[in-house]
């Protein structure tokens, strides 16, 4: 009874042995598997780049690679719209009562992947550091929050609003679609304002732009 036992116990060994996926003796091929995992993640992306909209000038927006994120340089401006910046203007309707508007197209663009919701998109912009006290200097945007991948060129100063600077505003409607950019236009308002605390040196503010998937 006790070699009976042996001699089974053996020719399972050598059974087993003879289908191991990774070596087999006497067998002209081998068939080892491999159990390839990974997670996926939701991914987002939102950047910034000069805009191309035809019969206008361009303020570039240059990457800082770091903080800030971007920057763009309207030059030397004033509230009469006598310097010319370095994008476009436009002239105070009431010289020395309302102001001039310094302004520029730029493009936003949001990339989302692996989302399983995203009906409700939105990209947003506000002003999270504004320009100095006396504020003589404030961030204007265009009125269009259109899902458009153009807007129409601003016309006048009545194309411009405030950005606000204690909310979000929505720049990019409700289901913006990843992948196409957004053209919109940004620029400053230059107050009639004598004060002095007045600064003549160079000022700045900072845009923060949000994309929201869900």
């Amino acid at each position: 009874m006790k070699r009976m036992t042996l001699a089974i116990f053996a020719a399972l060994l050598m059974a087993s042995t003879s289908f191991a996926a990774t070596q087999a003796a006497n067998q002209a091929n081998v068939s080892p598997t491999l159990n390839i995992s990974a997670t996926v993640q939701k991914a987002v992306s939102l950047t910034l780049a000069t805009g191309t909209t035809g019969g206008v000038s361009h303020c570039a927006v240059v990457a800082g690679g770091g903080t800030p994120d971007y920057t763009m340089d309207f030059g030397t401006v004033d509230a009469l719209a006598i310097n010319n910046g370095n994008c476009n203007k436009f002239a105070p309707t009431t010289p020395g009562n309302t102001d001039a508007i310094y302004w520029s197209d730029y493009q936003v663009t949001p990339v989302y992947t692996s989302h399983q919701t995203f009906g409700s998109t939105t990209v947003t912009a506000q002003v999270t550091a504004n320009f100095a006290a006396p504020n003589n200097l404030y961030v204007v945007r265009d009125t269009s929050s259109s899902n458009a991948a153009t807007v129409t060129t601003p016309s006048g100063v009545g194309s411009f609003t405030a950005l606000s600077t204690s909310s979000a505003d929505t720049i990019g409607a409700s289901g913006v679609t990843s992948g196409t950019a957004l053209t919109r236009f940004i620029g400053l308002a230059v107050k009639p304002l004598n004060n002095a605390s007045v600064t003549y040196a160079t000022q700045t503010a900072t845009v923060t732009f949000t994309l929201t998937v869900q």
